[in-house]
């Protein structure tokens, strides 16, 4: 035993002082990792990502876009191809630091404060923000006169901290380009503050909408990239620089009907890095202050749940009674819609509900949509609760109380269900718990509640982090009680004493 312990530690130490007196190899950067796997990769949102990158309509597998002919052009420079990573918008730069890609390429706007975290290379556009409303809106002529009224904008874009700083307007986030202008459309908002390539794509063709005012909010948008990334970023400005000076960045530009005479301002500063162009970077906002937007998201939260919860109790248990003594056609409604609510993604529900039923004349505000959205989806389990509550009642009770003469209504409401609530309250309760954690599937529907309170927030300040665990404790402290009152429940039935 001891001559084996004594091989293995003679083995050890040999392995350790050939690693120790081996030559360390340098460390490859982040150009020659590219030249040597043979292609950039470049992250981007391609979900509704007009006119940056976006499926082609002729061939949805193949991305378009300005930035899509830019990448390529610069991965032509850099002796590779380019490939796309998807990933959503608000969360391009931790994705970025997390080394999911080589650089972030899609309407990133050169803000001091992520300039905290990343490299931007030299500016490749320069972007304005345009106002845009309904065409017979008479109230709205400019940006002058959006107080008191709703504007929808890009969650963590520079048109949000532009409404914000303004104050006095009521602000709806959503996170993707095209929703926006759907809703401003059908009426839900009074405008549309997004950056001008945006506005161009969506809203200039729409006759139905109009662009209020002159743009406002100048700034750059610039290719993000990792702090320790420095040779890669003095490449990129290289040929940023070289596509500008040789007509061939404007050519691509002109090919999707973005150049204007703001982007000859784009020379000015083809010979600075992103540093000169923006502004001293302030100090950190302390995380506390943040706690009042959050708490105010948990209280929606709580809200939408609670109501949603209640929709679904009262609906599930309509289902469950015509499913087991309806009659036909009613039993096989009831079956079917337990059955095709239970077997499709609520997200999918949510975005029908909210965006599919304006086009046959059908359209409800967030709030109802919410509401419908989560208490139908979740009134499909709980049917489902309760009917294997029913089912655990003996037959016998229900056979004794129709030779006392009791009618099935009577029967059902005093002897059936009493004991099939108490069975099945349990798993309503743990049902409320998840559906506290589901309601953040709202935000896609313009809803701002907790978890995309914490994503509006991250993205503006890339605070990820320490927002995270506020977040993750505000919704701890939702649903533990939930989980208290459930195993009390439990434990009642079963006949202990907490």
């Amino acid at each position: 035993m001891k001559r084996l312990i004594g091989t293995i530690s003679l083995v050890i130490g040999l392995i350790v002082l050939i690693c120790w007196a081996a030559p360390s190899q340098p460390e490859e950067n982040c150009i020659e990792k590219i030249k040597k796997r043979g292609y950039l990769l470049w992250g981007s949102d391609a979900e509704g990502g007009a006119p940056y990158v976006f499926p082609a309509p002729e061939d949805p597998s193949k991305l378009v876009g300005f930035e899509v002919d830019l990448a390529n052009v610069i991965a032509r420079e850099l002796g590779v191809t380019a490939r796309q990573s998807q990933n959503a918008w608000d969360s391009l730069i931790p994705a970025l630091k997390r080394g999911d890609f080589d650089i972030a390429l899609n309407g990133l706007e050169i803000t001091p404060l992520r300039e905290q975290e990343i490299l931007f290379s030299v500016p490749y556009y320069v972007y304005t923000e345009q106002l845009v409303v309904r065409k017979n809106e008479t109230r709205i002529r400019d940006i002058n006169d959006i107080k008191g009224k709703k504007v929808g904008t890009l969650s963590g874009a520079v048109a949000q901290d532009i409404l914000t700083n303004m104050g006095g307007v009521d602000i709806k986030i959503y996170s993707g380009q095209a929703e926006p202008y759907e809703d401003l459309v059908l009426g839900r908002l009074d405008a549309v503050l997004m950056d001008l390539p945006i506005a161009a794509y969506y809203a200039k063709p729409d006759p139905k909408l109009r662009y209020a005012g002159q743009t406002i909010g100048e700034g750059f948008y610039g290719i993000a990239l990792r702090k320790e990334d420095e040779e890669l970023k003095k490449a990129l400005d290289k040929i940023l620089i070289k596509l500008l000076r040789t007509g061939e960045l404007k050519q691509i530009y002109e090919k999707w009907d973005l150049w204007n005479e703001t982007q000859e301002k784009l020379f000015l500063n083809s010979d600075k890095s992103s540093d000169h162009i923006s502004i001293e970077a302030s100090k950190s906002t302390p995380v506390h202050t943040f706690i009042p937007m959050l708490l105010k998201g948990a209280g929606i939260t709580i809200f939408i749940s609670s109501i949603s919860m209640a929709l679904a109790v009262t609906l599930g248990l309509i289902l469950t009674i015509c499913k087991l003594y309806g009659k036909p056609p009613l039993s096989s409604i009831a079956s079917a819609y337990i059955e095709i609510y239970r077997g499709t993604p609520l997200l999918i529900q949510l975005y029908i509900l909210y965006y599919g039923l304006p086009n046959i004349g059908i359209s409800f505000s967030p709030v109802i949509a919410a509401f419908l959205g989560l208490g139908m989806n979740y009134a499909a389990y709980e049917a489902e609760i309760y009917r294997a509550g029913i089912m655990s009642v003996p037959k016998g009770q229900l056979e004794a109380a129709f030779s006392l003469g009791m009618t099935q209504h009577l029967a059902l409401r005093r002897i059936i269900m009493p004991q099939a609530l108490r069975i099945a309250t349990p798993g309503i309760t743990n049902d409320f718990i998840a559906l506290f954690k589901d309601s953040s599937l709202v935000s896609v529907i313009a809803m701002v509640e907790l978890t995309k309170t914490y994503s509006i927030l991250a993205a503006s300040t890339l605070r990820f982090f320490e927002l995270g665990l506020i977040v993750a404790v505000l919704y701890f402290a939702m649903s533990y009680p939930l989980s208290l009152l459930s195993r009390k429940l439990e434990n009642k039935l079963k006949g202990s004493k907490q």
